[in-house]
């Protein structure tokens, strides 16, 4: 696999810092994935064996329980595959915190997580759904065979358990990306195309479609070094770019922690091992969960490269789709 650091610290990319104290906790519980993907931004995969432990786990609690984040997201891979991903989410929830669970959608169907749709219902745990597009050929070339029969299942399994009902409680947002190097197209139009497929071909409610550009890193910045097109893709990333997408980059007031509790700025950070800044002289190179419980954030300087062009171009880009 290609590199693609040594590509992107080099950058111009305008400076930013926190705005306000961090209000959500993004957290990679593990790489393990049912699924390899193209796009996969994580190089999850089933052979990945990287887990977040129960130790962790719990200091994830403790941050929360001294009070600041009021959401929870988690992610992974497949979160779900962790084996302390139920008792993390009934904790979270105990002490009223929102939980996001970015969800593959065909880890429903796995073996042993027969019962997880109810486990998400019953909790009241808004699910983040992959779904790189509305037919069927797109989405089983990005993310292999069948899986897109798979999703349209486990959507209808999530609609009989009250997901995305308009006056519902249990929310479920579909995400989009692009196929290859371009740029997602209009957010609103594209989720008035998946209402009308998705809903006319197999009754398939959902709440929002969220727009996430692909970033130059990991499996999918390989393949653009391999294929010759790593150039081509930062030039229309930062020719896209757009000054107003600054205030609202999902770095100003989230943190996103890997699998052993160290501590970036976003998941992409995370991917490409670009630490959060935290604190002044004489503090540790690679910050951790636990400087979260006696240090606030806001203010502090934010690790930019040049994949950070890939959320501000556009209508931009965030964990929860495009910004304007």
């Amino acid at each position: 696999m290609h590199a693609t650091l040594p590509l992107l610290v080099d950058t111009d990319f305008p400076a930013l810092r926190r705005s306000r104290p961090a209000d959500t906790l993004q957290v990679n519980l593990g790489y393990t994935c049912n699924q390899s993907c193209l796009h996969c931004h994580v190089n999850a995969g089933p052979t990945r064996t990287e887990q977040m432990d129960l130790d962790t786990v719990n200091t994830v609690l403790d941050v929360l329980r001294a009070g600041g984040i009021g959401t929870l997201d988690l992610t992974g891979g497949a979160p779900e595959l962790n084996p302390h991903f139920r008792y993390l989410v009934e904790q979270a929830r105990q002490l009223g915190v929102k939980v996001i669970d970015r969800c593959n959608l065909t880890i429903l169907d796995e073996p042993g997580q027969e019962t997880l749709a109810d486990f998400l219902s019953q909790q009241g745990v808004e699910i983040v759904a992959s779904l790189p597009c509305y037919l069927e050929d797109n989405v089983d070339r990005q993310r292999g065979k069948g899986v897109f029969d798979t999703s349209m299942r486990m959507l209808q399994k999530l609609n009989a358990r009250g997901y995305g009902d308009p006056d519902g409680r249990l929310v479920l947002n579909l995400v989009y990306n692009p196929q290859g190097p371009s740029l997602p197209p209009s957010q609103a139009a594209l989720k008035a195309d998946y209402d009308r497929f998705l809903g006319e071909r197999f009754g398939i409610r959902f709440n929002q479609l969220f727009t996430i550009t692909n970033m130059p890193i990991q499996r999918f910045g390989s393949t653009l070094v391999s294929t010759g097109k790593f150039n081509s893709y930062m030039t229309l990333l930062r020719s896209a770019h757009q000054d107003a997408n600054l205030p609202g980059v999902m770095c100003r007031s989230l943190v996103s922690v890997d699998w052993k509790g160290y501590l970036y700025d976003c998941d992409f950070n995370q991917m490409l091992g670009l630490p959060l800044k935290i604190g002044g002289a004489g503090q540790r190179p690679r910050p951790h969960l636990r400087d979260l419980l006696d240090q606030s954030l806001e203010g502090n300087p934010i690790a930019v490269a040049d994949h950070c062009w890939g959320c501000t171009a556009g209508a931009g880009s965030s964990c929860g789709g495009a910004l304007a």
